[in-house]
């Protein structure tokens, strides 16, 4: 499909080791080829319809590639499917993302308490898509453009979190050399700093900036992410214990409440760190 010159493809690779999503996958893309047959259609002439390219379609319809929702609501329309198809998205917005940034994201979504800490980065749930897209596509060896716009979305797709009703409990640490660093350059920084602004003025929010010029703490190793769930159970990791892997046992989770609990005592408070980013942006 072509938009303003540029062409647009109808989805994502599908992950092979995504079973899950590969079955969903794989099963509307029949129903979509068994539509388009029974009308009489070619696939040349469906994609022309459509406004997609013939190789594209057929990888749709082979289980391949994950179509987008104006794809499905496209084909709906020139197909006559009276809403068949376009209801399909239902299945597909649930593996439309990697199977892991699937899984954190039903993690965080059920937690009614969240904090995190990061160590070099400015944290997913708080990147505009500009600061995501740069930090995404500045890994080596590089992503193809079509993972980095799925990486990006996945990111994104994290943040309805803020808009939850009743709202968790949110808590960020965030170092203080990842929010001097100009990523998207200054207009995109700029606009990365506004955004940690908006949402560490929300009332469910506590947002804090660990100085550079501090002594020595617990988070040195890297990131640690905790959540705690309604039934009072809860779910950790960080990368500098336990091999860096999500723990739910009690006396791993206590040594990480207490790494958080001090970082969190180190840092300055909510808000001195508005403050200080406020400070940044007058620095330009």
């Amino acid at each position: 499909m072509s938009v303003d010159g540029e062409t647009v493809d109808p989805g994502w690779e599908v992950d092979p080791d995504d079973e899950w999503g590969v079955a969903v996958i794989a099963t509307v893309g029949r129903q979509l080829k068994l539509r388009r047959e029974a009308v009489g259609m070619r696939a040349a002439e469906f994609g022309e319809a459509v406004g997609y390219g013939e190789d594209l379609v057929y990888k749709v319809e082979g289980g391949k590639r994950i179509p987008r929702q104006e794809y499905l609501d496209r084909a709906d329309e020139v197909l006559g499917a009276g809403g068949l198809i376009a209801a399909t998205w239902e299945d597909v917005k649930k593996v439309r993302y990697p199977k892991k940034v699937r899984e954190l994201g039903k993690l965080e979504a059920m937690a009614v308490e969240i904090g995190v800490y990061e160590c070099n980065i400015i944290a997913g749930l708080l990147q505009t898509p500009e600061h995501a897209r740069a930090v995404i596509g500045a890994a080596q060896p590089p992503y193809s453009l079509d993972d980095v716009e799925r990486m990006v979305a996945a990111r994104l797709a994290r943040q309805s979190v803020f808009e939850r009703d009743p709202a968790p409990s949110i808590h960020f640490v965030l170092e203080e050399a990842p929010l001097r660093r100009r990523v998207g350059g200054t207009m995109g920084w700029r606009r990365q700093l506004e955004r940690l602004l908006e949402v560490g003025r929300l009332n469910n929010v506590t947002l804090q900036v660990m100085p550079t010029d501090t002594d020595p703490h617990p988070g040195l190793d890297g990131r640690i992410e905790l959540l705690k769930f309604p039934d009072g159970t809860a779910a950790a990791r960080a990368d500098g214990l336990f091999n860096g892997r999500p723990t739910s046992e009690p006396k791993q989770l206590r040594v990480l409440e207490l790494q958080y609990g001090t970082i969190r005592a180190q840092a300055l408070p909510p808000r001195e760190s508005l403050t200080f980013i406020e400070q940044l942006l007058g620095e330009t």
